[in-house]
Parts: C-alpha cells; sequence; structure tokens
C-alpha cells in the first residue's frame, strides 16, 4: 500500500469526524490495523452504525454519537488529539440544491466549529474533505488547483468555503491544514441505496438485482473515478506533510477520465448481465467532464495512488458480490 511505510508517534490518537460514514469507515480500519488509537464522531444522520460496529471490540477505538454543528461538543472530542482527519459532511449536489441552509449550517460552520475546536487542543494536523466541485464551471481540462470556476451548488460553495478557512486558520492560528479535493471515490461501503446514491455502487446493486439502471444524461459525461485506498493514502500522507505544504488544497484522484456509459457496460459485463440502461434528464449542478491534475499531491504530499480505475472497480464489484 503507499501508506504502508509511513510512521507517527507511538500512541498517536487520530479523530475521524463522520467516521462511520463511507470514507471515514476506512480511515478508522486502517489506521487501527497500523496500530494507532482511533475516535470516531458520528451523528450517524449519513454515516451507518454496521460500518463500525466491527471495531467496538478494538481497545484502542472509541466512539462518540454526536453533531460538528456543536461546538462544544468539538472542543471535548478534539482532547488529546494528534490529528484530526474531518470527513463529515453531506455530500450530493442535487441535495444541496433542495437544502442550501442545512449545508451551510452542517458543512461551513460545522466544518468551522472543528477547526476551532483543533486550534484550541493543539492539534498537529487537521486534514479534511473538499471536492471537486470547487471547479465549477471550468472548462479545462485537467482541473488544476488555482484555476476554478463559477460554482455550480450550494455543495460546492460549502466546500470552497471550508478551503477558504482552513487557509485562515494556517495562516492566523498555526494550524495545519490539508484540504483534499477528492474526485468521485468509490469503494467498499459505499452506499448503493437512496435518491442520492454515488452511481458505481448504485449499478451494480441495481444489475446484481436485475433491475434496469438509470443514467443521468446522456452518459458521454466523464469522472476521474478514484478508488478509496488511493484516498485513505492521501489522508495519511497529509498527516505526514511539512508544514510548508499547510494551508493548501490538493486534488486527490488517481488522474484518469473514465465516461459514465464505458463504467455502466463494463460492470454489466463483469457480473455477466445483458441489460441495457435508461437515460433520464442530467442532474442539476453536474459538472459534465472532470479529470484531475495530481502533480501538486505529488509534490508536496508525495501522493503516489497506486489504484487505477481498472483495478478498483475489480475490487469494488468483488465486495459488494460478498456484502450486497
Amino acid at each position: 500500500m503507499g501508506y504502508a511505510n509511513i510512521k507517527f508517534p507511538k500512541d498517536s490518537l487520530f479523530l475521524v469526524t463522520g467516521g462511520a460514514g463511507f470514507i471515514g469507515s476506512n480511515l478508522c480500519e486502517t489506521i487501527l490495523e497500523m496500530g494507532y488509537k482511533v475516535r470516531c464522531l458520528d451523528d450517524l444522520s449519513t454515516g451507518k452504525q454496521e460500518n463500525v460496529d466491527m471495531f467496538l471490540s478494538e481497545p484502542d477505538y472509541t466512539f462518540i454519537k454526536g453533531d460538528i454543528k456543536n461546538l462544544d461538543l468539538c472542543i471535548e472530542a478534539c482532547q488529546g488529539v494528534d490529528y484530526v482527519l474531518h470527513q463529515a459532511a453531506w455530500g450530493s449536489v442535487p441535495r444541496s440544491v433542495e437544502m442550501p441552509l442545512f449545508y451551510c449550517a452542517n458543512n461551513i460552520a460545522g466544518t468551522l466549529n472543528m477547526l476551532e475546536a483543533a486550534r484550541q487542543n493543539s492539534v498537529k494536523k487537521f486534514v479534511y474533505a473538499s471536492s471537486s466541485s470547487v471547479y465549477g464551471d471550468e472548462p479545462n481540462l485537467p482541473k488544476t488547483e488555482g484555476r476554478e470556476g463559477n460554482l455550480l451548488s450550494p455543495y460546492a460553495v460549502s466546500k470552497r468555503c471550508d478551503e477558504e478557512w482552513g487557509k485562515q486558520y494556517t495562516l492566523h492560528y498555526g494550524l495545519d491544514t490539508y484540504g483534499l479535493r477528492y474526485f468521485n471515490v468509490f469503494g467498499r461501503r459505499q452506499d448503493p441505496h437512496g435518491t442520492y446514491a454515488a452511481v458505481i455502487p448504485k449499478f451494480i446493486k441495481q444489475l446484481l438485482n436485475d433491475e434496469q439502471p438509470t443514467i443521468n444524461g446522456d452518459g458521454k459525461q466523464s469522472r476521474d473515478f478514484t478508488y478509496i485506498e488511493n484516498v485513505i493514502e492521501a489522508n495519511l500522507k497529509a498527516c505526514a506533510a511539512p508544514h510548508e505544504a499547510a494551508g493548501e488544497a490538493f486534488n486527490i484522484a488517481y488522474g484518469g477520465r473514465e465516461y459514465l456509459i464505458d463504467i455502466y457496460y463494463a460492470i454489466a459485463e463483469a457480473l455477466n448481465k445483458n441489460i441495457e440502461p435508461k437515460f433520464g434528464p442530467d442532474r442539476i449542478g453536474d459538472i459534465k467532464h472532470s479529470n484531475a491534475d495530481i502533480s501538486k499531491a505529488k509534490k508536496l504530499l508525495g501522493y503516489y495512488p497506486e489504484y487505477d480505475f481498472k483495478n478498483g472497480l475489480n475490487e469494488a464489484i468483488s465486495w459488494y458480490m460478498r456484502n450486497l
């Protein structure tokens, strides 16, 4: 693994917010396997208790059910913490269009609470989830940090605000912050259910059930789909990054580009299903094409992702076939 040789001081304590979610639970699992302590904070609004039940017998794991909109709770959760991996947020571009006030309160004010709590507790590193959505309507590919367009959704606004607040906390308060602009993460434990489910697990679930999936748009939109192991590597590399890289945001992807219709047929072939998809309307606020330039993360974080799309997809399909 790209993070196998990363070492932290013995007895290091990691706080993973949103730790019962897809990305958060994978971070909890990996850090525990590496021999460090994990404190998981989640209000279970989108995360699932079943994602972290397996850790309950671990002596180095503790769970706090709580809301990042509660500053006092955030301060308490950060006590004694060395590294914060802030994954707690509500995702989904279309849902954010329907719920702008909530996204402001949860994704922006909640992140600010966590930054302040980390500052008050002298946390060493604060690594937080941003998003490729911050590129908005900027048409050029690959997407490069510092060349962003007009934001297209409240979700994108929330992530861009988080980056600005992270920069301020490094600039004024000495808190080393690192923003990770995730590009379409997929892999084990990603929720395949619900209206706002991510496309890869949703396709897999529907095809396994012999249902006809719907593709929003014409299927010719492209994404830099990024396997979960690459994202774990990025978070741990950021925790080990130098102060000189703090206050910045980084593209976290593999650096490839896959078309949605091609992904659909690849999954159908892997599952030996001969079901043609339906096509629906474009999703409001969606970006048509996305592909990341990851050279900045390579240079400043030492991020060299190991899993290309094909390898990641094969692993994801195998996991869902065992667990759905």
